[in-house]
């Protein structure tokens, strides 16, 4: 709380005027590896400063006195890290504590002068073998901030690097010359491209499980499928889900409703990746529904594969049952019993078990039981 009362003073407008710059973690080991990943100021698209050991601080004064913006890219920093900055930018105490402690839904918010975006980052986990306890998909999460003259980045997990795509938004600078917005585009196309190449692999992974569960065996019965691997893969589905469907509301409303951050022509490529994430959506709740038939059919062929067990215990036992009655019958200590002496009586019974035990045999396999 007492962090929530520090960052609430912090975005008064006076304390927005830097002279002497902000109150930045002095007491931090110099040797240890900082949370600013990439820390550039950018002018009509092009890269302006690169010193290895630019500020926040320093860059934030260079647009202010120059023009352009400021990125700054951040990685999982600690509220002592990230206080600094928040009080440099202005930002919201809420905005600042999601983005410091993670574990967020993909959002949009809005405060005062600045745009707060959260994705989930989704990356597939390679696997020999899909078994019970595979991990398919791996989350991060990339929190935006969007200003007027700069744009924040603090990126969760270890996956989701945006230096690729910084690096090819440096060789468009027409495109990065549209400001913070364009960034913010990038980075959601770059999240949404993603999700497009984990949800073909993940098709494959249930292609392979639904051959698996309907392929039959050398009988001609379905193989059937372990119903923990489904399981698993219905639950990595589900973390899929959770990162793509709340995203939708938040792309809608990047692309449809006019944001005096968002430049307009940027707004219209807003469109484009909010179709392609509609249609990520389809494919994982087909996924999702999908898997579900599967594990129903999956446990329908163990309920058949046990009864037609059962039926074949059943008929053994009808078989045996013939001999266990007349033996039992003849092995009755009764001195007066019918061909009790008589020279052909073993042979005839012996021949009457059998023949018996052939028709019932053959009556079974003719009907399926056996």
């Amino acid at each position: 709380m007492s962090m929530i009362r520090d960052l609430r003073a912090a975005v008064r407008p006076q304390l927005r005027k830097t002279a002497s710059g902000p109150a930045y973690d002095t007491t931090r080991d110099p040797s240890a590896v900082s949370a600013v990943v990439d820390c550039a100021v950018y002018r009509d698209g092009r890269r302006i400063k690169s010193e290895a050991s630019l500020t926040p601080h320093q860059a934030m004064l260079d647009v202010r006195r120059a023009g352009g913006f400021a990125w700054i890219g951040l990685h999982e920093p600690t509220e002592t890290e990230f206080s600094g900055i928040a009080q440099e930018f202005g930002l919201h105490p809420l905005a600042v504590e999601d983005a410091v402690h993670a574990h967020q839904r993909p959002k949009l918010e809005r405060y005062d002068d600045t745009l707060f975006t959260v994705f989930k980052t989704i990356h597939y986990v390679e696997h020999a073998e899909l078994t019970a306890t595979s991990e398919v998909v791996e989350t991060g999460e990339v929190m935006c901030f969007t200003g007027k003259d700069f744009f924040i980045t603090v990126r969760h997990g270890g996956q989701g690097s945006l230096r690729g795509l910084r690096h090819r938004l440096q060789d468009d600078p027409e495109l990065l010359a549209k400001g913070p917005s364009a960034v913010l585009h990038s980075i959601a196309d770059h999240v949404v491209d993603g999700y497009i190449a984990v949800a073909d692999a993940v098709q494959t992974d249930i292609d392979e499980v639904e051959s698996e569960v309907f392929s039959p065996d050398s009988k001609g019965r379905a193989r059937g499928s372990d119903a923990g691997r489904i399981y698993q893969l219905k639950r990595e589905v589900l973390e899929f889900k959770r990162a793509v469907s709340p995203l939708c509301r938040p792309l809608q409303l990047l692309s449809e409703r006019p944001m005096r951050l968002i430049d307009p022509d940027i707004q219209n490529y807003f469109r484009d990746v909010a179709d392609h994430l509609a249609r990520v959506q389809e494919q994982v709740v087909g996924f999702d529904e999908l898997l579900n038939s599967i594990l129903q059919a999956n446990l329908a062929q163990a309920t058949v594969t046990q009864n037609e067990d059962m039926r074949k215990i059943t008929s053994w036992a009808a078989i045996i049952a013939v001999p266990t009655m007349i033996c039992g019958v003849y092995g009755m200590n009764f001195e007066h019993m019918p061909e009790l002496e008589w020279r052909y009586g073993y042979p005839m019974v012996m021949a009457g078990i059998a023949g018996i035990c052939f028709v019932i045999h053959r009556t079974l396999k003719r009907n399926g039981w056996l």
